[in-house]
């Protein structure tokens, strides 16, 4: 693809994925998530190329106006949009596949210190909740959404929803992800509360079966 057919898609992918975008204008001059992925294409071209000092200086020099840190050595995947973008880390080994849309805060760590993948891995479609923080060589599957604030250490299957600390995982999801944004995150389940309500039910129902026998 053409470097201006690049940014055309860009720019698409922005009025998309955020409601709030009003102008052509507007973005490019105004969405630092936009500028962190230009920056990283172009970090990311010097340090495959063998140019490996550059490309990181390049990515810091990006980091330092953006406040988006994206490892020149990440792979990822077109029509990626990051909303917002303040706070967000994407490590060396991370590879991030088409269509994927992160919030601010979101962290893609590693846990080793060996030089191996050591970062996640994020299937198409992915939306991942602001806050979020993803670690080690994990995948997360097509269409899997990361509720806010999440803790996510183990795979995430597809479709699949992952809330909490540690992120615990939900199928079937609420709802699937094709296109735009639809990661409500206050009507994403919390299984521990869900767990609670049961357990709760449950001793009612036992409080009652007790009086009613009580009476008798």
């Amino acid at each position: 693809m053409k470097f201006v057919d690049k940014i055309k898609e860009d720019i698409k992918t922005v009025f998309r994925e955020d409601p709030a975008a009003k102008s052509v204008v507007e973005i490019v001059l105004c969405y630092s998530g936009l500028h962190a992925i230009w920056w990283h294409r172009l970090s990311s071209l010097l340090w495959h190329n063998g140019f490996k000092t550059f490309g990181r200086f390049i990515s810091q020099i990006g980091r330092f106006f953006t406040a988006v840190e994206i490892h020149p050595g990440a792979k990822i995947g077109r029509r990626f949009f990051i909303d917002h973008g303040m706070g967000v880390v994407i490590g060396e080994t991370a590879e991030i596949s088409e269509d994927v849309l992160i919030y601010q805060g979101v962290v893609l760590g590693g846990v080793s210190l060996e030089k191996t993948k050591r970062h996640p891995t994020i299937g198409k479609k992915v939306v991942i909740g602001a806050g979020a923080i993803l670690l080690g060589p994990i995948v997360i599957g097509d269409g899997a959404r990361i509720g806010a604030g999440s803790v996510v250490v183990k795979d995430v299957p597809e479709n699949a929803t992952a809330v909490g600390v540690p992120g615990r995982i939900i199928l079937p999801p609420a709802a699937k992800r094709i296109s735009g944004v639809d990661l409500d995150h206050n009507k994403l389940p919390d299984p521990v509360i869900e767990v609670l309500h049961r357990l709760e039910q449950r001793i009612e129902g036992l409080e009652r079966k007790c009086d009613e026998r009580c009476e008798s």
